[in-house]
């Protein structure tokens, strides 16, 4: 088994915009490379290299979930979104797909080609 450890920045709505700031410049320069932050503050994010969008929690609108996922594969680049679903999400997850004429499929056993 390979570990690895990551150093983590992180943004919530309690920082100064100082913090906020400085994580989000560890983030570009790849001081780290994993960024934790809550949904009121995806917005400010516009970083080229991101590759992977974890949804922890399923947004509740078609268009913030669109946000979101669409950090990922910018520029023409390959991107993964994954989204920890619950039950009560399954209905938006469809209803998502309906809407965007688009398939979400089931995260494969094999994550190697994902990314």
């Amino acid at each position: 088994m390979i570990e690895k450890d990551f150093i983590v920045s992180f943004i919530h709505g309690e920082m100064d915009q100082t913090q906020r700031e400085l994580a989000m410049k560890e983030f570009r320069t790849g001081s780290t490379r994993v960024l934790i932050t809550i949904d009121l503050l995806t917005r400010g994010i516009d970083v080229q290299q991101v590759s992977l969008v974890i949804n922890y929690d399923m947004p509740k609108n078609y268009e913030n979930y669109l946000y979101r996922i669409g950090r990922s594969g910018r520029f023409g680049r390959k991107g993964v979104a994954i989204n920890f679903v619950t039950e009560s999400d399954t209905q938006f997850l469809k209803d998502l797909e309906q809407y965007y004429n688009t398939s979400i499929k089931e995260l494969p056993e094999d994550l190697s080609n994902l990314l």
